[in-house]
């Protein structure tokens, strides 16, 4: 494309001008920006025919990042440089696709003429550089009748009236790319995530259990380019896995561009219910983390993963001792990455706080630490294959045959509240609440069941054991249904019974008649 006029972003705006792309995006659009993305160093310094397929890649990811949120926008590539122009908004998708070293949203373009240049350089910056201390760079690529320094000095030259030159310590910094026949101004540089590409490194089965270590640990798998599907063992019922579906979707919708991923859930009660009953409690956690280990092999069979990503760091917790995690390991007929093994947990939770994971993460309590006294921490691969042993087989084969898939790029907010906020029944552990009137619960309530006041209840919330789950109920479920769903968003194993406090009675009927 040739630009016969120069050309800034307002320009554009005001539909006065031409855009950076030879199709895209009605240029009357009034929030039409652009940018220009620079390629992590990894991707740069592959070999050629490897670098254009990363490339490629890199470009398909970009354009399903764009529909994914719906923005209208077009890319441009050379070898060194991407250019994506399109609805406003873009600019905030394009450091969560991996690859992308750091970008410049690009202020104006011009043909690339030394005086097409500096005019322009003079309308975008001279107001901006007055009375402060600014540079000029020039970076050029093509054939043209001037250099990079006669870009820097002529356009320092048209900005200097009352400014200042400072090469060193600039509060503007002036940047002009001149690629072929076409220039690009711009003043900021934003970071990128790096990386590589997502989808080039193959596939892995991540282990997910909503909390900070493996939430991150999967990001930075996704950040080396692998394509993750997820396992969830869930130990603490539908509330807990709907917050770590919520995990999930974050990493599936805000980072998961150009892949489809999958969260098989697992139902563990029973596995760990065995485990209590055949395992010595000192090697409950040991041996859990070896079945988990064996649940992931076993979905990564079934979809053709060639690894298993976990969120273990060295002596962060009992089982993950350098001895534990030898023991752990030969339950994984797979390699085992481990993203964090060098990592404290306070970088862990900056990671966490970065990616966009820390709040729902912070919500969901440790349902994995089954040995509150005295667990092993150097444990040999055949005591713990002996402590396993005494498990039948047949208990995780039931766990794996009746797993759900979730596919995470479908699923809606509103489904994943629905699948995990109702009961149908009355948890033998839970806290039943009424949340009636005083005369609705004199004249019948489920027995044991406490009153509560609904407005109170919500102010209190933080009084709540966070131990124990909660079954509310109120005339037909519906103000049940909103509390539970607030309580589920603190951190609370919360339910509502289905349909309320007629359908709960009928229950209580059935009970007493011996019914399930």
């Amino acid at each position: 494309m040739t630009l016969e006029e120069s050309t800034t972003i307002e320009d554009v705006r005001d539909g006065t001008g031409e855009g950076l792309c030879t199709s895209g995006p009605d240029a009357s659009s009034p929030a039409l920006v652009s940018a220009m993305l620079r390629f992590s160093g990894e991707v740069t310094t592959k070999s050629r025919g490897t670098r254009v397929r990363f490339q490629r890649r890199l470009a398909s990811n970009l354009e399903e990042a764009l529909a994914a949120h719906g923005i209208r926008g077009e890319l441009e590539a050379d070898w060194s440089r991407m250019y994506i122009e399109g609805e406003e908004g873009l600019l905030e998708v394009v450091p969560r696709v991996f690859g992308v070293s750091s970008f410049s949203p690009i202020e104006g373009a011009c043909p690339a003429r030394l005086e097409a240049i500096v005019e322009l350089g003079r309308k975008l910056f001279a107001d901006r550089v007055k009375g402060r201390r600014y540079a000029v760079n020039a970076r050029r690529s093509g054939h043209h009748d001037f250099s990079s320094y006669d870009v820097q000095r002529e356009l320092g030259t048209a900005l200097n009236p009352g400014a200042v030159v400072d090469l060193d310590d600039p509060e503007v910094e002036v940047r002009v790319e001149v690629r072929d026949e076409t220039a690009r101004l711009f003043s900021e540089r934003r970071s990128g995530s790096g990386g590589l590409p997502l989808g080039v490194q193959g596939r892995a089965i991540a282990l997910l259990s909503g909390g900070y270590d493996s939430a991150v640990a999967a990001w930075m798998a996704l950040r080396r380019g692998i394509e993750l599907d997820y396992v969830f063992c869930n130990l603490g019922g539908g509330a807990y896995r709907r917050m770590v579906t919520e995990v999930a979707l974050v990493l599936a919708r805000r980072w998961s561009y150009g892949t489809r991923p999958t969260l098989h859930v697992l139902d563990f009660g029973e596995v760990v219910e065995a485990m209590r009953r055949h395992v010595r409690p000192s090697y409950l956690q040991v041996v859990l983390k070896r079945l988990m280990y064996r649940a992931a092999c076993s979905v990564a069979s079934r979809c053709g993963a060639d690894a298993v990503v976990t969120g273990e760091a060295v002596g962060q917790v009992s089982s993950q001792t350098l001895a534990n995690l030898r023991a752990i390991d030969g339950a994984s007929d797979l390699p085992v990455l481990r993203p964090l093994i060098g990592f404290d947990k306070l970088e862990i939770i900056e990671r966490a706080r970065a990616i966009g994971t820390y709040d729902l993460s912070s919500r969901i309590r440790e349902y994995c630490a089954l040995v509150p006294d005295h667990p092993v921490t150097a444990a040999t691969p055949e005591r713990v294959e002996a402590q396993e042993g005494r498990l039948d087989p047949a208990v995780l084969q039931a766990a794996l045959a009746g797993h759900d898939r979730l596919d995470l790029r479908s699923i809606g907010p509103r489904e994943v509240v629905t699948a995990n906020l109702f009961l149908d029944r009355v948890p033998d552990d839970a806290v039943v609440l009424d949340l009636r009137a005083p005369e609705e619960y004199r004249t019948w309530h489920w027995p044991g069941a406490l009153l509560r006041d609904e407005d109170e209840l919500s102010r209190a919330s933080s009084a709540l054991d966070r131990e124990r789950p909660y079954l509310l109920y109120c005339e037909a479920g519906t103000r049940s249904a909103h509390l539970a769903e607030r309580l589920q968003r603190e951190g609370i194993e919360a339910y509502s019974f289905r349909g309320g406090a007629p359908a709960l009675r009928r229950r209580e009927v059935a009970v007493s008649r011996g019914g399930a």
